[in-house]
C-alpha cells in the first residue's frame, strides 16, 4: 500500500501539506475553494441532521482542503467545476471504510460505529492524520459513488404506496431506480409508523414506529407486493461482505439508529432476494415500462436521486414515465412515487403522479433521512 502519496498507514504522522510550489492557476485554485465550500457546506447539513462529528470533521476539512492540504490531496482527481456529485459524503465514507477495515484504529477510538466514544476534542488532529497517511488509498475509496442506501426514507415512500394503493384498488408491483442496494425494495417487511399507527412486519427487525410524525390514512390497509426491481449505474449486493461494507461505510458513524436499522434490512435482504440491475435509469425504466400486467398497479419510485441526475439523463427518464403515463389504463395504472426536496416545503416530501391523468399530488413532508413524515393530504400541491 506505499507509493509516493501514501506515506503509511492510518496512524502514521506525516507532513501534513505538501512541499511549497508555485500556486495553481486560476481555474484549479477556483475549483479547489469550490470543493472546500462543498465540504463546509455538507458540514452543516450533518450538524442540523445529528452528526456533530461529522459536522466538526467536514468542517475543518474544508478549512484544510483550501490551504491546499490532505483533504484536497484525496479530492482533487475527483472535483468538478458543479457540485460535486456528493463528493464531501465520498470523502466521509472512504475515511469510515479504512476505519470498518480496522486500518486506523487511532481514529476508531473516536468512531461510535466500532465502539468510539464519538468525542470530538482532539478527533480532528487524528482525523488529519489519517489522511495524510492514506491519500492514495483514500482517493480510490473516494471515487466510488454515494451509496447511502437509506432504509429510514421508506417511511417516507410507503406514503405514496399506500395512497396509489388506496386510489386504484390494485397489487403493487415497485421498480426502484438509483437503488443501490435496493434495500428500500423490502419496504412493506419494515415496520412503520407514529401516531398511534403501525403498517408493515411488527416483528421487522427494522423499526421505523417513530417515523411518522402525522401518519396517513389507509396505513392499516398495507400495500400488497407482487413484484419488485431496481436498477443502478452501480448496484451493491447487499448479500456480500464486500456489499455490506461499501453500505455501512457510507452511514454517518456517530448515528447508531441508522446503523441499526441498516443492520436490519441487510438481514431482510437476506431473506428476500430482489435483483437490482447494472443500468442507466432512463433506458431501464423505459424497458420495464414497455409491458404492463392488468390487474396491477405499476410504482416507479426513487429517493434523493434527481439532483445527482445529468440534465439529459433525467429528461429521457422522464419522458419515458410520461410515454408510459399515456398507456397507462384503470386496471393497469402507472405511478411515479419520489422523496426528494421540494422547493415549496423548503424541505424534502413525497410527491405523486399517477396514470390515467398524469395528476401530481403532494402527499407528506419529511426530513431527508425519512423522519418526521407529516401527511399534507392527496389534494395538496396537485397540478
Amino acid at each position: 500500500m506505499s507509493d509516493a502519496n501514501n506515506v503509511g498507514m492510518g496512524d502514521s504522522m506525516p507532513s501534513l501539506h505538501a512541499a511549497a510550489g508555485p500556486g495553481p492557476p486560476p481555474a484549479r485554485q477556483r475549483t479547489r475553494d469550490r470543493t472546500a465550500e462543498q465540504l463546509r457546506t455538507q458540514a452543516r447539513s450533518c450538524a442540523a441532521m445529528g452528526s456533530p462529528l461529522y459536522g466538526l470533521l467536514l468542517d475543518r476539512a474544508g478549512d484544510d482542503c483550501a490551504a491546499g492540504g490532505p483533504t484536497w490531496r484525496i479530492l482533487s482527481a475527483h472535483a468538478a467545476p458543479g457540485r460535486g456529485d456528493a463528493l464531501a459524503l465520498r470523502l466521509m465514507a472512504a475515511v469510515h471504510r479504512l476505519v470498518l477495515e480496522r486500518r486506523a484504529p487511532k481514529l476508531a477510538a473516536f468512531y461510535p460505529s466500532v465502539g468510539g466514544t464519538g468525542d470530538l476534542a482532539g478527533v480532528w488532529e487524528v482525523f488529519e492524520h489519517t489522511l495524510a497517511g492514506n491519500v492514495a488509498m483514500l482517493a480510490r475509496y473516494a471515487e466510488r459513488p454515494c451509496q447511502t442506501n437509506e432504509v429510514g426514507r421508506s417511511a417516507g415512500l410507503i406514503v405514496g404506496f399506500l395512497q396509489v394503493s388506496a386510489m386504484t384498488g390494485l397489487p403493487l408491483r415497485l421498480l426502484e431506480v438509483g437503488a443501490s442496494a435496493g434495500l428500500n425494495l423490502r419496504c412493506d417487511h419494515f415496520r412503520i409508523g407514529g401516531g398511534g399507527v403501525l403498517t408493515g412486519d411488527v416483528d421487522s427487525p427494522v423499526d421505523l414506529s417513530a417515523h411518522w410524525k402525522v401518519p396517513p390514512p389507509h396505513a392499516t390497509e398495507g400495500i400488497v407486493v407482487v413484484d419488485r426491481r431496481g436498477c443502478d449505474r452501480r448496484p451493491v449486493d447487499p448479500t456480500t461482505a464486500e456489499g455490506r461494507l461499501a453500505l455501512t461505510a457510507s452511514v454517518w458513524a456517530d448515528q447508531s439508529e441508522r446503523l441499526g436499522r441498516l443492520r436490519g434490512a441487510l438481514e431482510l435482504a437476506r431473506r428476500h432476494p430482489a435483483t437490482v440491475d447494472r443500468a442507466s435509469l432512463d433506458t431501464w425504466t423505459e424497458r420495464r415500462l414497455r409491458d404492463a400486467t392488468p390487474g396491477v398497479a405499476t410504482v416507479v419510485f426513487h429517493s434523493v436521486v434527481s439532483e445527482y441526475l445529468p440534465d439529459h439523463v433525467r429528461a429521457r427518464f422522464v419522458g419515458a414515465l410520461r410515454d408510459a403515463g399515456r398507456r397507462a389504463a384503470d386496471d393497469r395504472p402507472l405511478a411515479w412515487v419520489r422523496l426528494e426536496p421540494i422547493s415549496a416545503l423548503r424541505h424534502h416530501g413525497v410527491q405523486m403522479t399517477l396514470w390515467p391523468g398524469g395528476q401530481t399530488r403532494t402527499l407528506a413532508r419529511c426530513g431527508a433521512h425519512g423522519t418526521d413524515v407529516e401527511w399534507l393530504g392527496p389534494q395538496a400541491g396537485t397540478r
